[in-house]
């Protein structure tokens, strides 16, 4: 899969870095290690699952010394199985053993939230319904996680507020209701603008179509409502399920015939895949 900009990932790369040498360095690797001591080690899966993150794990040990060398024995949005070796670094010792943390630390989340997401897209395949997450992700780290769902086989809602109006439920109660929400936004936005609105109930549904719309986010709908919603939708806007989806419902959820499934938790909830740094052998 296409892999993101160095300068996309290199900010937040660089802050995890500073934020684990503080402002003394690693004293322990430069005590204990000799500085003319090189290693190679390995980085393996220890339960199975989707890759994501190599280039940012690479990142982190090549700030460190760009003498390291990481070679990839899988690639991210490829499955592993436990013990599967998905890289192999070598270069001075020191340098891997301070930069280790912060490798695993990118490689292990990402490769988490692809993991996940595989899961549900599993769960929906064959019903024409695409899996995408949220704007629920960490801070500073966003576009990482986000691509760390697309490495599982997800799509991507919003990456911010500037990429589309959409309308929730606390713009409607302030704008004074869904009709007027939607005009103003009709008014105000610009014409390559695309406009959303999340909806609880079947009538605020029919509101929404009724001014015209381009999506309706069917929130924590049943999903016999959700078929009823796709009915009333009947292709004239995209549908959108969300809220409280799991991987048990999921599949549920997509028989209602929904476009698309928006899942916060595959970014702010997802395990990290265990996977560990294991010494191999002295290289000089």
């Amino acid at each position: 899969m296409q892999s993101l900009p160095r300068l996309v990932i290199e900010p937040a790369v660089r802050r995890a870095l500073e934020e684990d040498l503080g402002l003394a360095g690693d004293i322990t690797a430069d005590s204990v290690i000799p500085p003319a001591h090189h290693s190679s080690v390995v980085m393996a899966a220890r339960k199975p699952g989707v890759v994501a993150g190599l280039d940012a794990a690479e990142l982190a040990f090549t700030l460190v010394d760009p003498s390291i060398r990481l070679t990839r024995h899988a690639e991210d949005g490829s499955a592993i199985a436990a013990g599967d070796i998905i890289a192999t670094v070598t270069g001075p010792s020191r340098a891997l053993l301070t930069g280790e943390r912060t490798a695993l630390n990118f490689l292990g989340h990402l490769s988490g939230i692809a993991t996940v997401t595989a899961g549900v897209v599993k769960a929906v395949a064959g019903t024409g319904a695409a899996i995408v997450c949220t704007r629920k992700t960490t801070p500073g780290l966003r576009a990482l996680e986000k691509y760390a769902v697309r490495a599982g086989g997800g799509g991507n809602h919003r990456f911010s507020l500037a990429d589309a109006v959409l309308i929730k439920d606390n713009h409607i109660a302030i704008a004074g209701g869904i009709a007027t929400a939607i005009r103003r936004a009709k008014e105000n936005a610009g014409h390559m603008v695309k406009i959303e609105v999340e909806v609880d109930t079947l009538a605020q549904l029919e509101e929404a179509m009724a001014e015209g719309v381009d999506a309706v986010l069917l929130d924590n709908m049943s999903a016999e409502t959700l078929r009823r919603a796709v009915e009333i939708v009947a292709g004239r806007a995209i549908t959108e399920a969300s809220g409280g989806i799991t991987p048990e419902t999921a599949g549920d959820v997509a028989k209602a015939g929904v476009d698309l499934i928006s899942i916060g938790w595959l970014t702010h909830s997802a395990p990290v895949l265990d996977i560990g740094l294991d010494y191999r052998d002295a290289t000089g």
